[in-house]
């Protein structure tokens, strides 16, 4: 199948509380407008892992804006996957109130940016991004969100369910030692709750970060269909 021809460069925004962020943003070449996406890193920066995947994104047609995080802390930062303890002070420093400022940032330049659809902006997100896109769907109007292994959203989120404005599909690995099964059961039963429209998706054989080749954890057929499942929910 045809991949559309991408473009890739470095933007920084202002941020509302008085911050600059850097952001690596992929888009396709030609054409547009077209859907914007969010793409929220994992616990170890806007790495080579989160590059790629914004670029295949962008090579299935959206405008992607994926915001580095731990801009206040230790910008352009990228972690090694063997060295969390290095990660911990950055990831614990991404509150609540800092993510949001951060999402509106990105949310706001996709939103102006005449190639993208204004109206059709979703957010993805992976471990810590996970909880970040979460909590991006209650707090701009988005088309759609998805986590993949969002690691917090149970309990730190939960109170968030009654403010989704737009479908949630949940990834999770069934080998996950780090979000446990009741966690899981605590984020699908708080939407339920508030009658949200959501997807939970359990891959039985894979573990935390099953979804990023550069990791142990990898594992190829999960992540193949997780990729597929994605952009299907993405679309419809």
């Amino acid at each position: 199948m045809n991949r559309t021809p991408i473009a890739k460069e470095k933007v920084e925004l202002a941020v509302a509380d008085g911050m600059r962020m850097a952001t690596y943003v992929a888009r396709p070449e030609r054409g547009g407008p077209h859907p914007g996406l969010m793409v929220f890193q994992e616990a170890f920066g806007v790495n080579r892992h989160i590059r790629n995947v914004s670029d295949r994104f962008a090579a299935e047609g959206y405008v992607v804006i994926a915001p580095e995080l731990f801009h206040r802390t230790a910008p352009g930062f990228e972690g090694s996957y063997t060295d969390f303890p290095a990660v911990t002070p950055h990831y614990q420093a991404v509150t609540t109130e800092t993510a949001e400022a951060d999402i509106r940032a990105a949310f706001e330049w996709l939103r102006s940016n005449a190639q993208v659809k204004g109206h059709e902006i979703s957010s993805v997100g992976f471990c810590m991004g996970g909880r970040v896109s979460f909590l991006a769907n209650s707090v701009v109007p988005l088309h759609a969100a998805v986590s993949f292994y969002g690691g917090g959203i149970a309990p730190g989120l939960l109170d968030r369910a009654a403010k989704l404005r737009a479908p949630s599909l949940l990834i999770w690995g069934g080998l996950d030692k780090h979000i446990t099964a009741e966690h899981r059961k605590a984020v699908t039963d708080a939407l339920s709750a508030q009658r949200k429209v959501y997807v939970n998706v359990e891959f039985s054989r894979a573990d935390h970060g099953f979804f990023c080749d550069e990791r142990g954890a990898y594992e190829p057929h999960s992540a193949r269909q997780a990729w597929a499942l994605t952009l299907e929910f993405l679309r419809s």
